[in-house]
């Protein structure tokens, strides 16, 4: 059983809820690798070459987070935990912008305190973005869950179990019986294959998508199988922070923005206009105020 070693402060920009950034990283309670505890703290367990770390950050002032770590130095826990959870992210431009459509600073005054999360590595950016592919978020998050199990061991951390997302070579020696077991299509295996084969072999690195704008970022990620448009504005976005952009075509956005504004006809593309380069917080928004019911109330 891990115990943890380091223990220190991290101020993060006001206003920050940790709760909120959480649930916009993990989407739904069922996911196995980001995990809320029932007293409202953050866990996250880590693999490579054998060694395990877990990562546990908590809230109790509005201006700074708890981290905890074991299996790791205090700057690793604390890269990770700014990285993760966008404790260092202005988000002033986003209330600006957003105030200029009604509906959108509804949900920005609802979710105060939502930064926007990111995923630790490019693989597991791209991973997320194959699995969600043109299915439902529940349906995702299930097939998710149960390839995260068969891929991985269980780490003990007090009484929490925790999953540390499986590497890329652990998707590319896993038996194709098990990761369609849990769901994949046959599709989705030979992409999860193609983009973990890339990653190992050195053909792309998060070091190169990082130094390239936006724009060329996203053609240089569909050069990859299985990552079209959609998919790599969700790298960029989940994996990378760029807020910039935002990962249209998507019917579960549309039917949400359509709910959550109380216009059937809400003019998406009118909406991310007016946001700009802060438009990609809006999908972190649409998501959190699915998942809390945030629609607009109705006149007596």
């Amino acid at each position: 059983m891990l115990e943890f070693t380091v223990d220190e402060q991290l101020s993060v920009r006001t206003p920050f809820r940790l709760d909120l950034t959480a649930d916009a990283l993990r989407r739904l309670a069922s996911n196995a690798v980001d995990v809320v505890t029932h007293d409202g703290a953050y866990l996250r367990a880590f693999a490579s070459d054998g060694n395990a770390a877990v990562l546990r950050v908590s809230q109790s002032e509005p201006s700074v987070v708890r981290v905890q770590a074991a299996g790791m130095h205090w700057e690793r826990a604390r890269d990770l935990s700014t990285r993760m959870l966008g404790t260092d992210v202005d988000v002033r431009r986003w209330k600006q912008r957003a105030a200029k459509v009604p509906w959108v600073a509804r949900l920005a005054r609802a979710l105060a305190g939502l930064r926007p999360p990111r995923y630790p590595t490019l693989w597991e950016a791209c991973a997320h973005a194959i699995v969600f592919q043109q299915i439902s978020i529940v349906a995702a998050a299930a097939i998710m869950h149960r390839m995260v199990t068969a891929l991985s061991v269980p780490i003990t951390v007090g009484e929490t179990t925790l999953r540390a997302f499986p590497a890329p070579v652990a998707l590319l020696c896993a038996h194709e019986r098990d990761l369609r077991a849990a769901g994949l299509s046959a599709n989705k295996v030979d992409h999860l294959r193609a983009v973990a084969g890339a990653l190992e072999r050195g053909e792309i690195t998060e070091e190169e998508i990082d130094r390239l704008p936006t724009a060329q970022a996203a053609e240089r990620l569909v050069q990859l199988r299985g990552i079209g448009p959609w998919s790599a504005a969700v790298v960029l976005l989940r994996g990378f922070g760029r807020l910039d952009t935002f990962p249209l075509r998507d019917s579960g956005v549309a039917r949400t923005a359509a709910l959550l504004s109380g216009d059937t006809h809400v003019d998406l593309e009118a909406v991310l206009a007016a946001l700009g380069p802060m438009r990609g917080m809006l999908y972190y928004h649409l998501l959190l105020g699915r998942l809390r019911n945030l629609t607009p109330a109705r006149p007596d």
